[in-house]
């Protein structure tokens, strides 16, 4: 790939690694952006992933005075995305590529359906733990089986494609636990690394990954969630939906066409 594309790719990488760190669905960014520049969607799927999973972790450390106290529930959710992302990693190569082709543009519609869907969400949510007396950050409830399912399901689907599934984690989180949006976002920002990392293994042993893409994906994840950990919180969210649905409608013309 040439220089000023491998540059596109890195801006892109960025953009995703903020985003993700901040709200989540990134790869709204950066998969639609290889694919416009010529790279096969499956392979364009994989080398995204594991160029992502650094920025992952940079999120999540750049998160961490809000994580404080969550490490037992983190570890109990954790075993949840662990086995989710092995299958929805193991799905997608076992799929024919034709499974992924078609699957895709569902996939992304539905994360531009949950981007727009998240501000009620969170509204939804406020207005739960208003109704229940919530005002503190140190909540300590762990959340039922049906968290840790719904948690497996996600994993399962942020194996396979990914994008959105820190919209959906942050649904799921909020709802069940006892937590301020900051913290639930920052436990999102763990269970989605562990999702992407375990992902990005398999794809490394099992499958052909795009390495020049994957490394500059990973510089400007790193350097984008730093951004997103410390003044992402500053920007107004409705500039990351529009770019992010943009982008999103973009690329379902672009694999429909």
């Amino acid at each position: 790939m040439p220089w000023d594309q491998l540059l596109l790719v890195g801006l892109a990488g960025g953009a995703a690694g903020l985003i993700n760190t901040v709200v989540g669905s990134g790869t709204l960014i950066t998969f639609p952006t290889l694919v416009a520049l010529g790279v096969p969607p499956v392979l364009a799927n994989v080398s995204n992933t594991v160029g992502l999973a650094p920025g992952s972790l940079s999120g999540a450390l750049s998160m961490r005075p809000e994580l404080a106290g969550q490490a037992p529930r983190l570890r109990r959710l954790g075993l949840a995305s662990l086995p989710g992302g092995i299958v929805g990693a193991l799905l997608l190569l076992r799929l024919p590529s034709a499974a992924f082709d078609a699957i895709v543009p569902v996939l992304i519609g539905l994360g531009c359906v949950l981007v727009l869907a998240q501000p009620t969400l969170s509204r939804r949510v406020a207005t739960r733990r208003q109704r229940l007396g919530i005002t503190n950050t140190a909540g300590s409830a762990r959340g039922g089986p049906a968290l840790w399912v719904g948690v497996l399901l996600t994993g399962v689907y942020g194996g396979y494609f990914g994008a959105a599934q820190g919209v959906l984690l942050i649904g799921l989180l909020g709802i069940a636990l006892g937590e301020t949006l900051t913290r639930v976002n920052a436990a999102k920002n763990v269970l989605a690394m562990i999702v992407n990392g375990v992902a990005g293994v398999v794809f490394i042993v099992v499958s052909d990954v795009d390495w020049p893409v994957a490394v500059t994906i990973a510089v400007g994840s790193v350097l984008g969630a730093q951004v997103g950990g410390r003044a992402g919180r500053r920007l107004p969210a409705v500039a990351y939906r529009v770019l992010i649905i943009a982008v999103g409608v973009v690329a379902i013309v672009a694999l429909l066409g």
